[in-house]
């Protein structure tokens, strides 16, 4: 009962679930109709491919992939079919058709229109959506690639499989590096950190390894679990700030690492239903600054269950057993979540309608704390299992004690909202009335925050495209003026403003850039692209004006602000003009360094946050109101050194204070002196590409640069001439001393000669004595050792001597030795021989038995057969001459008048077949014309006017072809009659006359007293007479002439045979001559037609007859 309402509801759900079936469309609407938040289960559209066919099927979706926007949608079919879906047009196309199942896909390359697609060849293709065409193809894998993961600039991929990974320079698409493991530790995936140069390697034995990607080393590995929680590894998913990894495997925890500390925080026990884990995708929150809060966890019984890590509450699921989930992939905005089902179809989910408060800001944001007894957290424990029910906030965390304060604001216009909306469902107003309640907002969000007000677009491309110009040459010793300790915060620095000069040449010449970009760029270090998206944001809106007067101060700036400090304290200017303090003294060192010299950071960026919240005349306003609230100790300086060092250095001021004064003077000020009067809007920078900014003097700039570069091209010529010098008086130097060298080895060379011709002297004379002893000593030696030879020769005959009279002796036996063997095996053969003959002899002798035995059967069996054949011959001999006897007399006369007209009658009767013949062959002939004339027509359907006179000229040839065939039609009616009632004459003929014979048979028996002979005579009759009755057909066909006689049996048999050769050989004559008359008819006709109207294009077919 309870599965029969389960399966009603699930008919109900289904019914109103809108459906999409692809077919073999290449593209289409993906939805008649969008369902939005009022969609069930949250399923956007359920889309299939079937196919028709003999046997109809559906076609299964294998891997899905989102682009880096979040609103096209990539899906690969077992077919090798790629689609891609606009979910923002509603649209859909067939972009590639890989003929192979696709194992992998990416969609979120560095080319918008470029995607990735792994195949079952092992091979990974590039191909461009908006052409259609492959753009390159990569292989290196020996097993099929799993995952592709792709850098966050778009220009790097990692690809993994079982045994290896490989890095791929998407720009030249050759491999960089390759991860080799050893056979028994396979990978299971290796992927980029967002927002980060980090790779993360994760291997089969649990292991998990960072990388640094510009040098490829270790920076760490993750340490072992605690005991009684290891699990292996399978499957594992990153927070987008790259913070977090989640890790899970076969069992329902999972691990929680903190990738900064290095250490696993946190395990999430799932529901008892959850056995094993087979995926997991962060949902991205509009408020979550990249630490995505809720988890996708996909477990094995085809369900996917999203959680939120810190509460562990079960927010929502997807899927059901009965309709099973394989894989599933969250776009980048956090609105759509495409899984693939496990019948093959693809099922695209509003993740709105999901949670129903997506995009609703967070109430607990804003926290006050209560007084009372305090609150042991539970966070210290590791283990924290799931339960099932909602939370208030699907991304914020739950803290101590604390009470979420709501600002309720009152509904305003949809044009004021349309104005105050931000991206990531941020309202700029309510974060003002927040911003004036609190001061400034949450460190957690404040990033997020900023990044929505200021509307950065992110633009991947053309960022990469101004770092890949390299560091600027303004930058290269930045070091030397800016010595920084980390090396990281230099090189993102030095990055940053290279970027920034590449961007417009001002920033290049702008002296206090460093001073104005650090900031940010301290706070942005890990996202490059924000960090200088920041900047150009404030350069561009903040900065208005400050370059008009390159490369002086903005003096137009600095006097609006210095009317505004006469209009709210004039006592203080004066104070200041006494002096001789400048607004270039007391107002432009915190503009160029954006107040970041005198405040701390807190400080900072608290001020940032009501700067970036209000018009950019706020920032102004802030400079104005830090000098009005410093005038206290302001006007107690009496000397230029002391201001200088004022405005250089933290002060004793509250900024509260400062910002409170700030929003005064914007409120008090008049609008003849306002700044904001003098300055645009808020303009945020433009998408794709930066915006150009040439609000400075050009030639000034220019110049400056001209001058430089003039100026480095004449460092650089005189640091080659003085390293050319340098290197002649080195050159000089060295030959110098090597001339020093010679002469000082050339004097030491001839005292050298000088005592070693001495030595030699005294050696010679030595070595005269000592030869004189030599010779005598050699002498001596010499009659010895001829003595000693003399004695070992005479020794060596003797034994010489001794050795060949043994080898003689020896040789002497083994000849007598091999002489008696070879005897006995002569012996032996011949005794071989002798039983082989005898052997041979007996065996020819029983084969020449068989033979003559054999010989004797066949020509027994022979001799019997042809006796037999010849009684049978002479039998049947003496049969037909006694038929002959019989018939001769009575038949001859009359049978030879009836053969004579059934000669004529069988030959007009085999004239009326070849007629008939010719006319089927005509008949087949016209039909194969007609066929090929509508051939004809169908493939010179444009030109049918031209072709009518052809056509009406073969059909009055056909017509009077026709009538020729009905009029030799109607003849050969009429020759067929008579030539059936020559038959039928014939026949009763025959029948006739072979009854005439039978009865004289029969007289001619009782006669002679029925002999053997008659009874023999008359069998054969009636034999014969069976077979011409069961024959009759082809008596009635067999050809005869006049002159043929009954006096021969081989003369009846042969003339038909003859007649009807004949016969074929007249109608294969007359057969050729009728196609030749048919052929040159058409040429005919050809001809006519081609010189009644001009040659048009015609397919080149050519038609045989």
């Amino acid at each position: 009962m309870g599965g029969a309402l389960r399966a009603a509801r699930e008919r109900r759900r289904r019914a109103g679930m809108e459906r999409c079936d692809l077919g073999e469309r290449r593209q289409g609407p993906v939805w008649t109709r969008r369902a939005g938040a009022a969609a069930p289960r949250g399923v956007i559209v359920n889309i299939i491919r079937s196919v028709q066919g003999y046997h109809s099927k559906t076609i299964h979706f294998l891997n899905v992939a989102f682009d880096s926007s979040g609103d096209s949608l990539l899906a690969g079919d077992r077919q090798g079919n790629i689609y891609i879906f606009d979910l923002n047009g509603n649209r859909f196309n067939l972009v590639q058709r890989t003929m192979q199942a696709c194992t992998a896909l990416a969609f979120n390359l560095r080319r918008k229109t470029e995607f990735l697609v792994a195949l079952a060849d092992y091979s990974v293709k590039c191909f461009d959506t908006g052409t259609q065409e492959l753009v390159s193809w990569m292989r290196g894998h020996d097993s099929s690639v799993s995952s592709i993961s792709v850098h966050g600039s778009g220009k790097y991929a990692i690809t993994t499989s079982t045994d290896t990974a490989q890095l791929w320079d998407l720009d030249t698409f050759q491999r960089i590096r390759k991860l080799n493991v050893r056979q028994s530790v396979g990978i299971q995936k290796v992927f980029f950190l967002p927002l980060s140069n980090t790779i993360l390697s994760c291997f089969k034995d649990n292991s998990v390894f960072a990388w640094e990607f510009d040098t490829l080393h270790c920076k760490y590995q993750l340490p072992t679990p605690v005991e009684g929680s290891v699990l292996f590894y399978k499957v594992f998913a990153v927070t987008r700030d790259g913070r977090t990894l989640v890790a899970g495997g076969k069992s329902n925890h999972l691990h929680l690492w903190c990738l900064e500390s290095k250490r696993l925080i946190r395990i999430i026990q799932m529901p008892e239903k959850v056995r094993a884990v087979r995926h997991l995708e962060f949902l991205p929150g509009s408020f979550d600054g990249g630490s995505s809060q809720v988890l996708g966890v996909l477990s094995q019984d085809n369900v996917m269950r999203f959680i939120n890590i810190e509460t562990c509450k079960l927010l929502f699921d997807i899927g059901s057993p009965e309709e099973g989930i394989s894989t599933a992939v969250i776009s980048p905005n956090g609105q759509y979540i495409a899984s693939v089902m496990e019948n093959g179809s693809l099922n695209l989910y509003s993740v709105q309608a999901l949670t129903q408060e997506g995009n609703k800001p967070p109430p607990s944001m804003l926290k006050v704390v209560q007084d009372g007894p305090k609150y042991i957290s539970e966070a210290n424990k590791l283990i924290t299992k799931v339960t099932s029910g909602g939370s208030k906030g699907p991304w914020t965390s739950k803290g101590s004690k604390i009470q979420s304060r709501l600002l309720k604001l009152q509904a305003n216009t949809s044009l004021e909202n349309k104005e105050n909306e931000l991206p990531g469902g941020l309202n700029k107003k309510r974060l003002r009335a927040l911003l004036k309640g609190f001061g400034e907002y949450p460190a957690k969000y404040r990033m997020f925050v900023w990044r929505s007000l200021l509307q950065l677009p992110e633009n991947h491309l053309a960022f990469s495209s101004l770092i890949d110009r390299g560091i600027h040459s303004a930058f290269i010793n930045i070091q030397k003026e800016y010595p920084i300790k980390s090396r990281k915060l230099l090189r993102v620095l030095q990055r940053t403003l290279s970027a920034l000069a590449h961007w417009s040449a001002i920033f290049a010449e702008t002296p206090y850039m460093p001073l104005l970009a650090f900031p940010f760029v301290k706070l942005f270090q890990n996202n490059q692209l924000i960090c200088f998206e920041v900047v150009a944001t404030v350069v561009v809106n903040f900065c208005q004006h400050w370059f008009e007067y390159f490369p002086n101060p903005p003096v137009n700036v600095l006097g609006m602000m210095e009317n505004v400090l006469a209009h709210h304290d004039k006592e203080l200017l004066q104070h200041l003009i006494k002096y001789n303090v400048t607004s270039q003294v007391y107002a432009w060192p915190l503009l160029e360094t954006l107040l970041s010299e005198v405040l701390t950071r807190e400080e900072w960026l608290k001020v940032f946050d009501n700067i970036f919240s209000n018009h950019p005349s706020y920032f102004l306003m802030v400079v104005v109101a830090y000098i009005i609230c410093s005038r206290a100790p302001l006007l107690h300086c009496y000397q230029a050194a002391d201001f200088e060092y004022f405005f250089h250095h933290r002060n004793n001021v509250d900024i509260n204070v400062v910002i409170k004064e700030a929003y005064h003077l914007m409120e008090a000020t008049p609008l003849d002196i306002h700044p904001q009067r003098m300055l645009d809007d808020f303009t945020p920078l433009t998408k794709e590409q930066y915006p150009v900014f040439n609000k400075y003097p050009t030639f000034v700039v220019d110049y400056k640069a001209q001058e430089r570069e003039k100026i480095r091209q004449d460092e650089i010529e005189y640091l080659r001439e003085r390293q050319l010098a340098h290197e002649s008086a080195a050159k000089a130097q060295e030959q110098k001393a090597e001339d020093e060298v010679w002469y000082r080895k050339q004097k030491l060379l001839r005292e050298a000669q000088e005592q070693r011709r001495k030595i030699l002297l005294e050696e010679e004379e030595r070595l005269a004595e000592q030869r004189q002893r030599l010779a005598v000593a050699k002498t001596e030696l010499k009659v010895k050792e001829l003595q000693l030879l003399d004695a070992s020769r005479r020794r060596f005959l003797n034994y010489q001597q001794d050795q060949l009279q043994m080898e003689l002796k020896r040789l002497d036996d083994e000849i007598a030795r091999k002489a008696s063997m070879r005897k006995q095996e002569t012996a032996a053969a011949i005794q071989d021989i002798v039983l082989q003959q005898m052997e041979l002899e007996s065996q020819k002798q029983r084969f020449e038995q068989h033979l003559i035995q054999d010989q004797e059967a066949v020509t027994k069996e022979m001799k019997e057969e042809v006796d037999a054949h010849r009684r049978k011959v002479d039998l049947e001999d003496q049969r037909v001459q006694r038929l002959i006897e019989i018939n001769r007399e009575e038949i001859q006369k009359a049978h030879t008048v009836a053969e004579e007209n059934l000669a004529k009658a069988e030959q007009k009767h085999i004239d009326t077949d070849w007629r008939l013949q010719a006319q089927r062959r005509l008949r087949r002939d016209d039909q194969d014309r007609q066929k090929c004339y509508q051939e004809i027509v169908k493939l010179l359907h444009d030109n049918r006017v031209k072709e009518a006179e052809l056509l009406k000229a073969m059909r009055e040839t056909e017509e009077k072809k026709w009538e020729d065939v009905v009029h030799k039609k109607a003849q050969l009616e009429e020759e067929q009659k008579v030539a059936a009632a020559a038959d039928e004459h014939r026949k009763q003929f025959l029948d006739d006359k072979m009854n005439d014979a039978l009865e004289l048979a029969e007289k001619l028996q009782r006669e002679d007293g029925c002999s053997g002979e008659h009874v023999d005579n008359t069998e054969r009759l009636r034999d014969l007479k069976a077979t011409c009755t069961e024959r009759g057909v082809e008596v009635q066909q067999v050809p005869r002439s006049g002159n043929i006689h009954l006096n021969e049996l081989s003369t009846l048999a042969s003339s038909p045979r003859r007649s009807l050769d004949r016969s074929r050989a007249e109608l294969a004559r007359q057969e050729r001559e009728l196609m030749a008359e048919v052929r040159r008819l058409r040429q005919r006709l050809t001809a006519q037609a081609q010189n009644r109207h001009p040659p048009t294009r015609i397919p080149a077919t050519a038609w045989s007859p």
